[in-house]
């Protein structure tokens, strides 16, 4: 029999078993005639006592459903309603696993949305062992959280390097699905980089096929050379079971987390005060690239990093610090876990050409914020007319709920190109509007200057 007849062999049986396997597996021949067997369970046995279980115990507050009518201080008076009702405590468990990564300070990873709101924290070992843990940090954006238990006879798992990782190669994720302690499965990488799952996160994640499911969370998503590549996080289901999409946290954003977590307790999250969109094929044949990668610079905050370093409105952003930028959800997550005081080196496109700027990172602040600009049609709702001394297109007012108003225009803004066509009166701006296939704004606000896109 052939090695490739052997293993299609293997896959077909593990495909029978659900794609599951644990450590205490009967012990496989070591060969098929003189062929030997493929196995994983020398490095499986070898790695396991570094994936924990994670039970927590807390309580929740929750507003019940409420009564229309009691928001009606007469019927309240009439009836002799109680005053409002404060939240009510709801006692909640859950379970989910975790990964050891440093045994001499007890560290353990695992994800933030797993000990949320845990009161008491339960750490229960391969061998049976249960101990309490204390929360080092924990990081909502990233979904990563650092436990600690000081211990004897931890079993660390060595870090990988989750930059090397390629589609298609083979992974395994080891967790306590469903309460199922230390349930191994396998499977390959089936992207790099996703990003979406959750809008307000920082994402980058890994998909695999390899079995997760409610109870996987924290738990481990490893190369076939034993090493940590992710912290299992999410999967996308209908049922809530597995359907072979599920997406783990690349373990190099889970080192930069978790060196904060452990020094400040928290992550200080670095910001650069740039308004950025994905490079679309319509945008980049607009801007005249070749292909659509990149993040669109729409915006610069005054004062800000990016404004310090020269990045201006129009630029597209196409990598940060050597390593190639896919578009905006990547370029956010990339500059949110990097340190503030870090210099971070922006490779640009402006007008055509490519240029190289370093900036520092500065640490988020309310003033630092742009409104993105929202998509639409239309200009309707919009007063325009010639601003004074040919500076461009004034916007007198601005119908509220029209969907000028709706595009992200405001009174006095004034409207200073259409793309990359400036237009000083309101004849041109018409003219530049009917030639423009992705029509943006280039729209001066006080001091700022914006890019608004309509579609």
């Amino acid at each position: 029999m052939s090695l490739r007849k052997t293993v299609a062999s293997l896959s077909l049986a593990a495909a029978t078993l659900g794609s599951s396997f644990a450590p205490t597996l009967a012990a496989q021949p070591a060969a098929v005639g003189e062929t030997p067997v493929p196995s994983l369970a020398p490095m499986v046995k070898r790695i396991s006592p570094s994936v924990v279980n994670i039970a927590t115990r807390g309580t929740i507050k929750e507003q019940g459903q409420r009564n229309p009518l009691l928001d009606d201080p007469f019927f309240r008076r009439f009836f002799d309603a109680p005053p409002d009702q404060a939240p009510r405590e709801r006692q909640f468990q859950s379970a989910g696993s975790g990964v050891i990564v440093d045994a001499k300070n007890g560290y353990i990873i695992t994800n933030h949305h797993v000990i949320a709101n845990a009161s008491e924290i339960t750490i229960t070992l391969l061998d049976n062992r249960s101990f309490t843990a204390t929360v080092i940090g924990s990081d909502e954006g990233s979904d990563i959280a650092v436990l600690q238990a000081k211990q004897p006879n931890l079993v660390p798992m060595p870090l990988g390097d989750s930059t090397k990782l390629e589609v298609g190669d083979y992974v395994v994720a080891i967790g306590n699905p469903f309460g199922l302690q230390h349930t191994v499965t396998y499977g390959i990488v089936s992207a790099l980089g996703r990003s979406g799952i959750n809008p307000d996160g920082y994402e980058d994640f890994i998909q695999t096929d390899a079995s997760i499911n409610p109870g996987n969370s924290g738990g481990a998503l490893v190369n076939l050379r034993g090493e940590l590549e992710g912290i299992n996080s999410a999967i996308l289901s209908r049922s809530g079971g597995n359907i072979g999409i599920g997406f783990a946290i690349p373990v190099n954003m889970v080192k930069s987390v978790m060196d904060q977590l452990v020094r400040f307790g928290q992550v200080k999250r670095g910001v650069l005060g740039v308004n950025i969109y994905d490079v679309t094929p319509d945008i980049a044949k607009e801007f005249g690239l070749t292909e659509s990668r990149g993040a669109l610079v729409a915006g610069v905050v005054q004062g800000s990093a990016a404004d310090r370093a020269g990045v201006k409105t129009g630029d597209i952003i196409t990598s940060v610090n050597g390593v190639n930028t896919k578009g905006a959800g990547e370029l956010r997550a990339t500059v949110g876990m990097l340190r503030v005081g870090d210099k971070v080196e922006l490779g640009l496109l402006r007008d055509g050409k490519a240029r190289k700027i370093t900036a520092m990172i500065t640490e988020k602040s309310e003033a630092e914020s742009l409104d993105a600009a929202s998509l639409n049609k239309s200009l309707d709702g919009a007063d325009l007319g010639n601003a004074a001394d040919e500076a461009g297109v004034l916007v007198g007012s601005v119908q509220e709920g029209s969907p000028a108003a709706q595009t992200g225009l405001r009174a006095n803004d004034v409207i200073v190109a259409v793309g990359r066509t400036r237009v000083t009166n309101l004849k041109q701006f018409r003219e530049a509007m009917k030639g423009a296939k992705v029509p943006f704004l280039n729209v001066k606000r006080g001091s700022a200057l914006l890019l608004i896109p309509i579609r």
